[in-house]
């Protein structure tokens, strides 16, 4: 939905071998799925169910295999969103997604451009990643129902959840792709990891 391109190149320029496809069959073959995306929720939900993308990814992510969403893709993992009332996300993770209010009328929303990640107190398994300003674009975020989830949180007022991790799953509501230098550490980390741990 929207940044295949830009994503593909970010990628391939931290080193990895990177296609764009929606056909399951080819995407049998790779070592880590991609879902990024940006739009709206129903949207997105609507393009994966109909090619079965869906249900190539639940059964990608219960196999253990490892997956990494941008931005849609990870607010797809929830249950729902207020975005999209009575649309069903994927539900890999517990939780829903939830529209920013903020309380000062000088506070901008959509919250975009760049800001500050920090990792969650007490988050293990992720020793390459290392706070830094990163690239945001998005009016709703993801409010996991258990906070071990949360890997990464960022202030817009107040804190809220950046970034999940949760076995071999990963998933940044900042895009990696659109963050410089700091985005291709990111990527470079995620790819010479790939054993994502929950947090602690």
């Amino acid at each position: 939905m929207g940044n295949l391109r830009s994503v593909e190149k970010a990628f391939a320029a931290a080193g990895a071998r990177a296609f764009v496809s929606a056909e399951p069959r080819r995407l049998e073959k790779a070592d880590l799925l991609v879902v990024p995306g940006v739009g709206a929720f129903d949207a997105a939900a609507r393009v994966l169910h109909r090619g079965g993308v869906d249900r190539f990814i639940k059964e990608w992510i219960g196999a253990g295999r490892p997956y990494f969403g941008i931005c849609l893709g990870l607010q797809l993992l929830f249950e729902s969103s207020e975005e999209a009332p009575g649309t069903k996300g994927l539900g890999v993770l517990p939780g829903r997604v939830v529209k920013f209010r903020p309380a000062r009328p000088r506070t901008k929303v959509p919250h975009m451009g760049w800001n500050r990640v920090t990792p969650r107190p007490g988050v293990v398994g992720r020793g390459w990643f290392r706070p830094a300003h990163y690239y945001f674009v998005h009016s709703y975020y993801p409010e996991p129902a258990d906070r071990r989830d949360v890997w990464t949180r960022t202030v817009l007022e107040k804190p809220f959840c950046s970034a999940v991790a949760r076995d071999r799953v990963a998933a940044t509501q900042f895009h990696p792709e659109k963050s410089g230098a700091a985005g291709l550490a990111f990527l470079r980390g995620l790819l010479s990891s790939q054993r994502p741990t929950r947090g602690g």
